[in-house]
């Protein structure tokens, strides 16, 4: 027994229907809206959306024109929000999962034989369900309140539903469903889980119940896996939640007949239809996820497998977690207002909150280095520590400057400190201490890098003049030896030279040093990208670096540049960890992120880092497990890898130029830094 397959265009009487996002894609075909079929037209069929009103419409008309009809509906593992378009859908040409009333294509599907690979995927898909804690909708937290010791869960459902009626049941099944519950476990709490979606009640009186005390009514709306996951039993009318808790192994009773009841792996208060008969759980489970359902992948809008789909509700779904239901940011522009809330999505972001406004032991997020200014007052025997989360540009930025305000793919969000700051700990610094770096992780940091080199890949991305070393052929014999070194500017004002750079700050004091360390090399000096642009002021007597270096490059792509030099010297630039995923020699001034794990040549010593890396070492904890990503293609988490698919379409798609619009951008930001800069000479005068 196979799934259907779709091979023609098809046509749906509903509009709605026609124009939902991704819906094409997800069934590999088009979907047009008619009223009316022109002669000649040629289609594969008809869609309608499950039972709904207008598939009965859909029916009379698939008579009409003797066409096959398709019913559709949202898949076992839908989307993260469930206002959002749906990223599974299933298609039945037989009828509906969840109308026991008569045959479905996925009945089929679950009878049909099961091979021992179809088995053992199945076993791994439960697995991987399970490890990625998902559902069928993934935008609520885990429950945070203690649990009792012993409990079952009764799953309360939408008065109406059409899966009730269908699932031959009715609204008088739930009370009996919680006494059944109540009997047949007199050692357990029973555990409610309300229904409370758009303000509706469900079929279950809260404040009736509270007298029992052997009942606890959880009516917040709350992930689903935190109650599944240590409850004896699961107790449920058609919900899917008893489908979920067969993934989990848990014990379930049906009091409807849903699409995973009367096969032997439910115990069921109705008798099953006889076309149901006992089949293992993998039969189940391979045909519901795997043959029945389809999938789309989210970020590249192409069909997917499951395990690709659940791989990435697993990173929402942990990304999601990481901080508090709200935190409280300080200090932001209005423009990094937009980018604090998608970097801070799952929690409510609260900006510029007076302290009394913030709750007891608050996560603060603040830019940077900045001083958070007053918190709440904290009982710390209330577990009210506040925790400071601080924020900085990832190192796979952008194609364009954080100073011309080009939207970042990644962002540091640092509990400890913040990396450049080599004055105190920070999260990556804890990270590369004491990360057991395993196989698998190293080969994945070694992909990533390889990829990054090949495509000359950098932080900003910016820079189109190409530059070549020095031509050999055209030097002297002693000439030929001398080593090429590239010296990287700084913005002197920036906080990783305050905090990362204890001895020299200026960059021409760094290019002073370069040269009487190494009189005979070509030194190469680039200011960074942000004096070039205008958008930052120039060191201190940078102007006579030509005294110090052999030449000055400015608009030059960095990643293509770093192949043609042999060393890179630096205070605490990122150019120094380019370089070093490029196997350059790496001299620091400074203490950057990158030194003091045996892969840089250190001027300064820094106690704290004791531990010896390898690169790709470094590279797992750098640019894997540090920073955050968000997509350009969903806005929600992503993935190092996928960050670098996109930063490689952004640069092909990027004109050569700047856009009208970002030069002016540019143009008030010059503004705005000579004003400021007026004032500060007025004021020191």
């Amino acid at each position: 027994m196979t799934s259907v397959e779709i091979n023609a265009p098809l046509i749906t009487i509903s509009y709605s229907l026609s124009v939902l996002p991704n819906l094409s894609d997800l069934l590999g075909v088009a979907v047009k809206f008619r009223w009316i079929i022109p002669d000649g037209e040629s289609y594969g069929g008809m869609v309608a959306w499950g039972n709904q009103p207008a598939a009965l419409f859909a029916s009379a008309f698939v008579k009409r024109h003797q066409s096959g009809l398709l019913r559709l509906d949202d898949g076992f593992l839908r989307s993260v929000d469930r206002t959002e378009p749906p990223l599974s859908i299933v298609v039945d040409d037989l009828g509906m999962y969840y109308d026991a009333t008569r045959p479905s294509r996925l009945e089929a599907l679950i009878a049909g034989a099961c091979s021992k690979a179809q088995q053992s995927r199945a076993q791994a898909l439960m697995a991987a369900w399970r490890t990625a804690r998902v559902s069928k909708y993934n935008h609520t937290r885990e429950y945070a309140a203690e649990l009792p010791a012993r409990y079952v869960l009764v799953v309360d459902e939408a008065p109406g539903c059409h899966s009730i009626r269908y699932g031959l049941a009715d609204k008088a099944v739930f009370q009996a469903m919680l006494e059944a519950a109540l009997q047949e476990n007199p050692h357990c709490t029973v555990l409610i889980k309300a229904y409370s979606e758009r303000r509706r009640r469900g079929h279950f009186d809260s404040d009736a119940l509270a007298a029992n005390p052997r009942i606890r009514v959880l009516a917040d709306d709350l992930h689903p896996v935190s109650v599944i996951e240590h409850a004896e039993a699961v107790y449920c009318v058609t919900s899917q939640l008893g489908f979920e808790g067969l993934l989990w192994g848990k014990r379930v009773r049906t009091f409807g007949m849903p699409f995973y009841a009367g096969w032997g792996l439910t115990h069921d208060e109705l008798p099953a239809p006889e076309r149901r008969l006992p089949v293992p759980l993998e039969n189940l489970v391979y045909a519901a996820l795997v043959e029945y359902a389809r999938y789309i992948d989210p970020e590249t809008k192409k069909p997917c497998e499951p395990e690709r789909l659940i791989e990435w509700m697993g990173l929402q779904r942990r990304m999601r977690e990481r901080f508090p239901r709200t935190v409280y940011a300080q200090g932001f522009s209005t423009y990094k207002k937009s980018i604090v809330r998608r970097f801070f999505q799952g929690s409510t972001v609260l900006f510029d909150q007076h302290p009394a406004q913030m709750s007891e032991g608050a996560t603060c997020v603040v830019w940077s280095r900045k001083d958070p200014g007053p918190m709440p007052a904290n009982d710390v025997s209330k577990g009210g520590n506040p925790q400071i989360v601080r924020l900085e540009d990832g190192f796979i930025r952008s194609v364009g400057l954080g100073a011309d305000l080009v939207r970042p793919l990644s962002w540091a969000m640092d509990t400890r400190g913040i990396y450049y700051d080599a004055t105190a700990p920070s999260d990556l610094e804890h990270i590369l201490l004491y990360t057991c770096f395993d196989d698998e992780l190293t080969h994945r940091a070694e992909l990533l890098r390889e990829r990054l080199v090949a495509q000359a890949l950098t932080k900003y991305n910016v820079g189109t003049a190409s530059w070549r070393r020095p031509d050999r052929a055209c030097l002297s014999e002693s000439d030929k030896t001398k080593p090429v070194i590239l010296v990287p500017g700084q913005v002197e004002s920036d906080a990783s030279l305050a905090f990362g750079a204890p001895g020299i700050r200026r960059n021409l004091d760094l290019l002073k040093a370069v040269r009487e360390a190494n009189p005979q090399a070509y030194i190469v000096y680039k200011p960074h990208p942000d004096v070039v642009a205008g958008l930052r002021n120039k060191g201190q007597g940078e102007d006579d670096a030509t005294r110090w270096c052999d030449e000055i490059v400015v608009d030059v792509a960095l990643g293509k540049m770093l192949s043609e030099v042999d060393e890179v010297h630096v205070l605490t630039s990122l150019t120094g960890f380019e370089a070093l995923l490029r196997g350059k020699q790496v001299v620091c001034y400074g203490l950057p992120f990158y030194a003091g794990w045996g892969l840089t040549q250190d001027v300064l010593p820094i106690a704290r880092r004791t531990r010896r890396l390898m690169l790709d070492e470094l590279v797992a904890g750098v640019l894997i497990l540090y920073p955050t990503y968000i997509s350009r293609t969903t806005d929600r988490y992503t993935t190092p890898e996928r960050a670098l698919d996109e930063l490689l379409a952004w640069r092909d798609s990027n004109a050569v130029t700047l856009p009208w619009w970002r030069k002016g951008l540019r143009r008030l930001l010059k503004m705005e830094m000579r004003f400021k800069q007026g004032i500060a000479r007025w004021f020191t005068k």
